[in-house]
């Protein structure tokens, strides 16, 4: 991947994606407001891709922020990439449309850039999100992923988005999509969790044989929320040989660990709503020349880190 300024990559369906995005996913107890300044100062500083998604709650706040930075000036709408995503209770063919028309809605957005599956697990039709049975199971649902998919062609087809993908799938259901009789887009990407601890080698590899992007999200480490991860679980930005890498280039753990995965061919979603972390991660990042011997030492390093060899 050839990094230059505001660098993208070319998906399979002719249409380009910044290889950086701003995540706007935040836990619950966080105020929704703060997606909504994030975002702008994700724009400010130079971000235009932005991730958002209908489960995360917040497309309205995110939304006005994109209208809001249009409105000063800041950008133009073509100059924003915008992607989101189909939740898991909207995979049967007559909801997605509903559901992508709703979130472009909440948006203030006319389309959407990208509209990906949320996950290849569907849950019960209906209005609750999360449903579950008596026993606090979750209610799953059986819609054909194919069928989502053709679905989704519609969408595209429709001129409601631009390119569409899907998200958390692993090859098999992958290649569900790919071998489907009468197939007419394939995913331009497959979203996932991707990081120095979990580097995703072998979907990478299988991603980059199909003409697929991967794209990186909880690209510093998995959520630390204690439903999510065991507390046990070292944290990835305060292992001390990233650490050590990053003090002898003079850059963050979280500078390594995101060029560490750049450097792969990955598109990276870096999520932060600290308005001096979000300058910090792309400004002093993104804007200068790295030297290619540097680029090797910390592949290296980083490859001997992810095997905990070091």
């Amino acid at each position: 991947m050839v990094l230059h300024k505001d660098p993208c990559v070319e998906l399979n369906d002719g249409h380009k994606m910044p290889v950086l995005g701003f995540g706007t996913y935040a836990p619950e107890k966080f105020p929704k407001s703060l997606a909504e300044e994030g975002t702008k100062v994700a724009i400010d500083v130079g971000y235009r891709h932005i991730d958002c998604a209908f489960i995360y709650g917040n497309e309205v706040e995110v939304g006005r922020a994109i209208k809001a930075k249009i409105a000063d000036g800041t950008v133009k709408r073509e100059d924003v990439f915008y992607t989101g995503k189909l939740w898991s209770t909207f995979h049967t063919p007559e909801r997605v449309r509903p559901a992508l028309e709703k979130s472009l809605t909440d948006l203030q957005l006319d389309y959407m850039d990208l509209f990906i599956i949320h996950n290849p697990v569907e849950f019960k039709p209906g209005d609750d999100p999360l449903p579950l049975d008596e026993n606090g199971k979750p209610i799953f649902h059986n819609t054909d992923l194919r069928d989502t998919w053709k679905a989704l062609e519609k969408c595209k087809d429709a001129g409601l988005v631009r390119s569409i993908g899907v998200s958390n799938f692993n090859h098999k259901q992958l290649e569900l999509i790919l071998n489907m009789p009468g197939l007419k887009y394939k995913p331009v990407c497959n979203q996932v969790e991707c990081h120095i601890y979990l580097d995703q080698s072998k979907l990478l590899e299988f991603c980059k044989s199909k003409d697929i992007v991967l794209v990186a999200y909880g690209v510093l480490g998995s959520s630390r929320e204690e439903n999510w991860v065991d507390q046990s679980t070292p944290v990835l930005l305060e292992n001390p040989i990233l650490g050590a890498i990053a003090k002898k280039h003079n850059r963050t753990p979280a500078h390594v660990a995101m060029r560490y995965l750049l450097q792969r061919g990955v598109v990276v979603l870096a999520k932060s709503f600290t308005p001096a972390r979000i300058k910090e991660n792309f400004k002093k990042e993104w804007q200068r020349k790295w030297r290619g011997a540097y680029f090797e030492k910390y592949f290296v390093a980083s490859h001997f880190l992810e095997k905990n060899e070091l």
